[in-house]
This record gives structure tokens, C-alpha cells and sequence, in this order.
């Protein structure tokens, strides 16, 4: 590989570092073009180490002007710089170090460290961005306190904001003025932040639970100040849950929120100054979906949650990443659920985590939750550590019990606050807070893969006896060749005849312990048996209820238990997966046959599980929103998850099938809930008309899989009656599929609207993008032409490009390799401007082994190509490495 070679950073050879850094003074004299920064480190020497004498601090792409020790110019003899650092001999100490250096913010298009969007200067310093902007001992457990004074041009940059509350500002000559800030709470430095710009402002206040005043600001480009009220009122809504839940109360004076047009996350929690990507702040009926709400209300809620999981206390080094991630996701989720509903927002998640997650551990990226290397810790963002981390953290949440997980985290945030923790030391504040153990437990964190559990159920015999096996394995991943049985928490309920949870009672167990207060079973061993004591006629199981565990759960059910589940299991969720996986395999049947033969004839749909589904939809005491999740079918993605060799034909074929055959014996029904679910109040991107929209807006989709003349007509009537986004989009995404002149004049008509707003104009991008239609490859290319795409905006790459490569599986995947030759030429071009989102792009081919031997070529070749490129950055590198391995 044509690369610089980098050595991986491993968890085993961690060491504290040698020199402390106590305080912090930053000067910021902003120019787009070079702006000058001065360092002033109050330092001294972490007498628990042992050190050569040299101070070293990371630093890149820095120009070095002066360097001064306790005062003094250091000569050139005592200091050194390289690519990636500055060595200073002989330190003392203790000592004051002061450093001068220039950035290019306006040449910065990795979007790390300081750089400009849209004419604003703003930060990204998490993981290893502060290094772009001084030189410093840039890692997570090596925290100070910061004071940030920044100059610039008062009429072109009059708001100047950084950590902190503000202690000062002023006028100076030549039109420029001055703003200095102070954060009084140590933080390591991916936690820095600084904006620069003319922005407007939208103020509001929080009390505190103690009576304090917090003053909210959020500052956006000016004319959109209209659009940040829900953002918030959701930021009022997470401070006062956080002091109902966890009892944690907002520390400074101020919380400020700053929305930026150009990033590479989706937001930084960066202590009082959360810097946010604009798409998961602005929003207005007109312009946002109800999912954007969704997002919005979510986002909002988790950065500002690591004010106390992130912040207070941050990760000792970056392999504990998922203690403060895994953590604040399993909190942001909690709040979701407690704003919305519980069922529905637990399906989201098992959603997210199926297609995200699941496929990272079945693949060349598979890695624990805790990592135990990594060459670039900025590719280790992933699925794993945060959706799979907040499982974790969840199944400790159901092992412990709501008191007692709050018990261990109020130990947690007494002990720890201030100071840069662990894994290992946030599961002992649960053990001891509980007096439980989790030794165990804690293999979830260093082994990779998703567990597989087997289970059986028989009620052959005695009328009063139910036996439960189960049998757990994980497949070697490349990471890890040897895996152990894990600690697996199983929410189960036993079921009587007219479907009700009897009480639980056991004969014996082995392998596994039983809970029967909480009604869980501890699955330790790789085998267990259970014999439950049952009443007669209580032999329906329903298991994994609210998916207790990141696993994949193999039973074998006949359609009289599955059709008793759906329609009697006292969890939603259960009944959803139930509905789901029969969904899966009928799919994946016709696939399998259709790979063996494309002509074959393909059956009409079971009758069981139209008959199950009908039931549900038209049950009047299930909540909307649940029927739309419930009825909207396994993806393309999810089906090949789950596929033994994934054939894009065949998946995209088999599920059109399926949709058109349900559509069309559901045709009354559909066309039903269309009629009576339209919202005729104004709109509210609240659950109690959420639910009906979506069940709506998913009738529609079903009834344009008729692709007859009457459904083009009700999409098109749809799109012209719209009132908000969210019908817009739920039109478009179904005309999107048709080849129709109503698709053309509808996409027209939507960008001549809409084409001043780029969030809006991105959702026109990621439809075109998604689209199954056979020149959609074509369009892409087109779009990346077209004069409001930016190669150098990641929302709009991602709109573009990551859309049809992550999610347009029967376009990108085209037997041709014309998609994979495109990308590969796209990723080159954007590795050369933003690294860490090229390396992220790649995910796309993550599965790419599982594809067919001609795929399998197409994509090898292309994956070479990149390999062999000069010069990759180290972030691509190490995942086409990954990949290829």
C-alpha cells in the first residue's frame, strides 16, 4: 500500500503520560487565510511515569513561529519538529511554555481542527483535530483549564464564541475587536471549540432544579432563526430529564448550540458550545420531515447528555470511546422513548442496529466494542461502538434493574466526576453500588461479533411441564479467531390460553439461572436447559421480549405459534420482530429460487401472514405509528443481512413480488387507511399525529406498488395537496420508483421550490440517488455535476453518493461493476479533501465477501486500485486494508 506506514496504537501498551498540562491560554487572531494562534501551557512533569527528559506534543500541519520556556526564546538546539509533532529537550519540571504557530482555515477541508464554512470559522477537535490547530498533548486523559481570547474584523466576524463563560470584550483599532472566554471545568482538549462569524441568535432561559438561571442561545446564519424553535424546545426538554432521571444539573451559565453547514458528524458536544451539523437543528413544517423532528429531538438530547457522560468525566484513552458513546446513545434512547413511545422507538433502534451494526460484526471490520488497536481512531466511529455499546449498557440497565442502574451511576458520577475514566472502572461502580458481579458481563465489551442463540421449546410430554434449550455460539470473526460464551439477559413470558403471562416457575436449571421477579433468564454457558413449571395450556413462549440482547435469535416456530405470538404477545416489539422475520422468509425463499432460476414461477403470499398482517393493521387499540413500523417490510439491506449469498436481482425482485401481492390484497384496506388517517389540524411534529401520517404516508407506498394509472394519479394528488415535508417526501419517494411523467414534473417542480434551501435540496439528491430505476447511476453522476452539490460538503456527498452506494443496493451492486468503478474514482477524489469521510464512505463494501464470485472480482479490483494509489490518506488505508484482508 502506496501510504505512509503507521504504526497501530494498541490498549495494552497504554501508558499515563509524562507531562501534565494544568492550564491553558489560547490567542486566536482569525484570518481565513492564515490565522496566528498563541499557546500559553502552564505544564509539569507526571511524577507517577518515568520520561527521558523530552516533552513531546503532537501537531500537524502547523507553521512554527516562536517558541518561549518560562518566558524566554528557546533556541533552535532545544526543540525539534517533524510531521506530526513538537520535541522539546531538557523540560523541566515544572514550566510555562508558550508557542506560536499559523493554520490555514480557508485550505482546511479535511474539516478537523480550525476551518471556515460559509464565511464562518468553527472547530472540530474530537478525536486528534486540536493537534491541527497548536501543538499539544493531544489525548483524552490529559485535561486543563481553558481560558480563549479571539481578535477578528468586528463587522465581518461580530460573534466570537468559545468554552465557557464569557469574561470579556472589547474594541481595538483598525475595525477589530476581542472576546475572551473562560471554562472553569478541566476538559481534555477534543472538547475545544471556537466559532467565528455573523450569525443571528435565538435566546431563551432553563431553570435549573436548583433555581439557577441558564441562559440558552443558538446561533445559526442569519434567516434562520425562525427554524431553531423545536430545537430548543428539545434542549429544555433533555436538561429537565436529565435532572428528573439521573439527577444531573447543567453547570455553567450559559449552553450554546452553533449550527455549521459543513461537517463531518452529526454533532460535537464540545463543554458549552456544542457545535452542530445545521441538518439536526433547523427545521420548520415546510422544510423537515417528521423524522428530521425525530432526529432533532434525539441529537440534541445526547450532546447535551455528555455534558455529565462525556465531559465531567471523559475516557481515560480512546479505546474507552464507547463508555462515554455506548453510554450517552443508551441515555439519548431513553429519553426518546420517554418523549414518545417506548415500543416504537425500541423498534428504531433494533432497526439501526440490524442494518448497521450487525452487518460490521458479519464483516472485515468486526471489532469489539472496546477496541484493542487501531492505526486511525477516527475510523472507529462505527455501529459497534455506539449502537452495540448502548446495548451493553442496556442489558446491564435489564440485569440491574432501573434502581439499581441508577444506584451504580450515581457511585459512577461521585467518584469519577473530574476525571478521565474506564470501562473497567464505570462496570465496577455498577458491581459495587448493586453488590453484583459482572465479570463475566464484561466480555461483551472486548469480544466481537454478534452471538447466535438456538432455541428450543417442548411441551411434548406432561401437560404442566415446559422444557426451554438454548444454545449460544459466536463464528470467528477476523479480529478474533477463539470466542467464549457470553452473559446473555432473556426477557421471557410464559403465555396461558387466551394469551396472558402466567407466573414463572421452574423445576430445574442448568446452565442458566433464572430471574423469575424480573422474569429473565441468565444464559452463562453455551448450552442451559430450563424446566418451567406451566399451567395447563400455557405453551406459548414469547421470548428476547423488548430484544434483551444484541443476539440473533434462530427458533423454528409453526404458523399457529407465530399467528398466537403476533396477535397475543404482551410486547410490541416481539410482535413487530415476528412480523418482520416471517416477512424475511418468504422474501428470502422466492430469492433463493429466483437465483436458481430468474424464470421461475413465484408463488402468491402465505395466507397466514396476510391474514396475520390484516388483523393488525386493522386493530384499532395499536397505536399508528407501531402498525407503520410493523407493515413497512424488511429493505433490501435487511433481507441481504440475512441472505447466505446476497444476489441484488433476486432480493430486489422477491420483495416487489411480496409488496405487490400485499398491496394488492390489501388494496381495500390500504386504500382505507389512506382516507381516514389524513391530518386536517395544523401540523405538529408530535407522536399523537406522527403515527397517523406515517400510517398513511406508508399506505400510499404500498398502493403505487400497483404502479397502475389510479396509484400514479393518488401519489401525484398526494404531492400537489402536501402541506408539509413529510408528505412532500412520502410522494416523491413513491414516484421516485415509477417511470412516469409525473416523477419528472414532481422532481422539477420540488427543486424550482425549493432549490435556495441546501438542506432541502439534499433530500432531492438522496431521493434521485435511492431510486430502482435503471438509469440511476447515470442521474448520479449527473447530480455530482449539477451547481448545488459540493464534493467538499459531506451532506451532500452522503446525499449523493452515500445514499446510492449504502443504500441502493440493486443500482450500486450492478452486475456491470459500472457503480463500483464510480465509486472507487469518488472515494480517490474525496480521500484528497476529507479523509475521515472517505475512509467512512467505504462501508458501502463492507459485505462485499457474501456477494456472488463475478461481484466478488469487480469489487477486488476496484478495492485493489485504491490500495495501490500514492499517498492515501492513513484513514482510507486502514480500512481498505480491512477490507481486503
Amino acid at each position: 500500500m502506496r501510504t505512509e506506514d503507521s504504526k497501530p496504537v494498541r490498549l495494552e501498551e497504554y501508558e499515563p503520560p509524562s507531562f501534565l498540562i494544568d492550564s491553558v491560554e489560547l490567542e486566536f487572531d482569525l484570518d481565513p487565510n492564515r490565522t496566528k494562534v498563541r499557546s500559553k501551557l502552564s505544564v509539569r512533569r507526571n511524577t507517577d511515569t518515568q520520561y527521558d527528559g523530552t516533552l513531546r506534543l503532537n501537531g500537524e500541519d502547523l507553521e512554527l513561529l516562536s517558541v518561549k520556556l518560562n518566558g524566554e526564546p528557546v533556541d533552535v538546539d532545544g526543540y525539534e519538529t517533524d510531521a506530526e509533532g513538537f520535541s522539546l529537550f531538557q523540560a523541566p519540571d515544572e514550566f510555562i511554555l508558550e508557542i506560536e504557530t499559523a493554520i490555514k482555515p480557508e485550505a482546511n477541508t479535511s474539516l478537523e481542527g480550525l476551518y471556515v464554512s460559509k464565511g464562518m470559522f468553527c472547530t472540530q477537535c474530537e478525536a486528534e483535530g486540536f493537534r491541527k490547530i497548536t501543538y499539544f498533548l493531544d489525548r483524552p486523559d490529559v485535561m486543563a483549564k481553558y481560558r480563549t481570547r479571539i481578535i477578528a474584523e468586528a463587522d465581518t466576524y461580530p460573534v466570537l464564541l468559545s468554552n465557557g463563560n464569557k469574561i470579556g470584550h472589547g474594541e481595538l483599532d483598525n475595525g477589530r475587536h476581542w472576546v475572551e472566554w473562560e471554562d472553569p471545568f478541566p476538559k481534555p482538549s477534543y472538547l475545544f471549540a471556537l466559532v467565528g462569524g455573523n450569525l443571528g441568535c435565538v435566546e431563551d432561559e432553563f431553570t435549573a432544579q436548583s433555581g439557577r438561571k441558564v441562559a440558552l442561545r443558538i446561533y445559526v446564519e442569519p434567516g434562520d432563526e425562525p427554524r431553531c424553535a423545536y430545537a430548543l424546545d428539545s434542549l429544555k426538554r433533555a436538561m429537565k430529564w436529565d435532572e428528573d432521571k439521573y439527577g444531573r444539573e447543567y453547570d455553567l451559565d450559559i449552553f450554546m448550540i452553533v449550527a455549521v453547514s459543513h461537517f463531518n458528524m452529526g454533532a460535537m458536544e464540545n463543554k458549552g458550545l456544542n457545535i452542530f451539523n445545521s441538518q439536526y437543528i433547523l427545521a420548520q413544517p415546510e422544510t423537515a420531515t417528521d423524522i428530521d423532528y425525530a432526529l432533532i429531538e434525539s441529537i440534541i438530547a445526547h450532546e447535551y447528555f455528555h455534558n455529565w457522560t462525556g465531559n465531567r468525566i471523559t475516557c481515560r484513552d480512546w479505546f474507552q470511546l464507547c463508555l462515554k458513546e455506548g453510554l450517552t446513545v443508551f441515555r439519548d434512547q431513553q429519553f426518546s422513548a420517554d418523549m414518545r413511545s417506548e415500543p416504537v422507538q425500541r423498534i428504531q433502534d433494533i432497526r439501526a442496529l440490524r442494518a448497521r451494526q450487525f452487518v460490521e460484526d458479519a464483516g472485515p471490520l468486526a471489532h469489539p466494542v472496546r477496541p484493542d488497536t487501531y492505526v486511525k481512531i477516527d475510523n472507529f466511529y462505527t455501529a459497534t461502538v455506539y449502537e452495540k455499546g448502548a446495548e451493553v449498557i442496556r442489558m446491564m440497565n435489564i440485569i440491574l434493574g432501573e434502581s439499581g442502574f441508577r444506584k451504580g451511576m450515581d457511585l459512577y458520577f461521585e467518584r469519577h466526576d473530574g476525571r478521565a475514566a474506564t470501562v473497567d472502572e464505570f462496570v465496577a461502580c455498577m458491581e459495587e453500588a448493586n453488590d453484583y458481579e459482572l465479570e463475566h458481563f464484561k466480555l461483551w465489551y472486548s469480544q466481537s461479533g454478534t452471538p447466535v442463540v438456538r432455541i428450543g421449546i417442548d411441551s411434548s410430554g406432561d401437560d404442566s411441564v415446559l422444557t426451554l434449550t438454548l444454545e449460544q455460539s459466536v463464528s470467528p470473526t477476523p479480529d478474533q479467531k477463539t470466542k467464549s460464551p457470553l452473559h446473555i439477559p432473556i426477557a421471557l413470558n410464559i403465555l396461558d390460553e387466551q394469551g396472558q403471562p402466567i407466573a414463572l416457575r421452574t423445576r430445574s436449571e442448568s446452565g442458566a439461572q433464572v430471574d423469575k421477579e424480573r422474569r429473565l433468564v441468565h444464559l452463562t454457558n453455551k448450552k442451559a436447559k430450563v424446566v418451567f413449571d406451566c399451567d395447563e395450556g400455557a405453551k406459548t413462549v414469547s421470548i428476547f421480549e423488548k430484544f434483551s440482547a444484541p443476539v440473533i435469535v434462530q427458533r423454528d416456530l409453526s404458523p399457529e405459534t407465530r399467528a398466537a405470538l403476533i396477535a397475543h404477545s404482551p410486547d410490541p416489539v416481539t410482535r413487530w420482530d415476528l412480523v418482520q422475520s416471517f416477512a424475511e422468509i418468504i422474501i428470502l425463499d422466492i430469492a433463493d429460487s429466483l437465483s436458481n432460476d430468474p424464470k421461475t414461477a413465484l408463488p402468491p403470499l402465505d395466507s397466514a401472514f396476510v391474514s396475520a398482517v390484516r388483523k393488525l393493521i386493522l386493530d384499532e387499540s395499536l397505536d399508528p405509528l407501531f402498525k407503520s413500523e410493523t407493515l413497512s417490510l424488511p429493505s433490501e439491506i435487511d433481507l441481504a443481512r440475512v441472505a447466505h449469498v446476497i444476489d441484488p436481482d433476486a432480493i430486489h425482485s422477491a420483495r416487489k413480488h411480496v409488496l405487490v401481492d400485499l398491496a394488492t390484497q390489501l388494496e381495500d384496506e390500504l386504500t382505507h387507511i389512506y382516507r381516514t388517517n389524513e391530518q386536517k389540524a395544523p401540523y405538529s411534529p408530535e407522536h399523537e399525529q406522527v403515527g397517523p401520517r406515517a400510517f398513511r404516508n406508508l399506505a400510499l407506498s404500498l398502493l403505487c406498488r400497483l404502479e397502475n394509472a389510479n396509484s400514479i394519479q393518488l401519489a401525484n394528488e398526494h404531492f400537489q395537496a402536501a402541506r408539509n415535508m413529510t408528505d412532500s417526501i412520502a410522494a416523491l419517494t413513491a414516484l421516485t420508483h415509477l417511470e412516469c411523467s409525473e416523477r419528472e414534473n414532481a422532481l422539477a417542480v420540488f427543486y424550482d421550490r425549493w432549490k435556495a434551501d441546501e438542506l432541502v435540496v439534499n433530500k432531492w439528491f438522496r431521493l434521485q440517488s435511492l431510486s430502482s430505476l435503471p438509469d440511476t447511476l447515470i442521474r448520479v453522476k449527473a447530480l455530482m455535476s449539477h451547481s448545488s452539490f459540493e464534493l467538499t460538503n459531506p451532506n451532500k456527498v452522503r446525499a449523493v453518493v452515500g445514499a446510492f452506494a449504502h443504500l441502493n443496493q440493486l443500482r450500486f451492486h450492478a452486475n456491470s461493476g459500472e457503480g463500483y468503478t464510480f465509486f472507487a474514482d469518488t472515494i480517490l477524489e474525496i480521500d484528497g479533501l476529507n479523509p475521515q469521510l472517505a475512509a467512512r464512505m467505504m462501508g458501502a463494501l463492507e459485505s462485499w465477501k457474501r456477494f456472488d464470485d463475478k461481484r466478488q472480482d469487480l469489487i477486488r479490483a476496484q478495492l485493489d486500485r485504491i490500495r495501490n494509489t500514492e499517498k492515501i490518506s492513513k484513514n482510507l488505508a486502514e480500512i481498505v486494508s480491512k477490507l481486503c484482508a
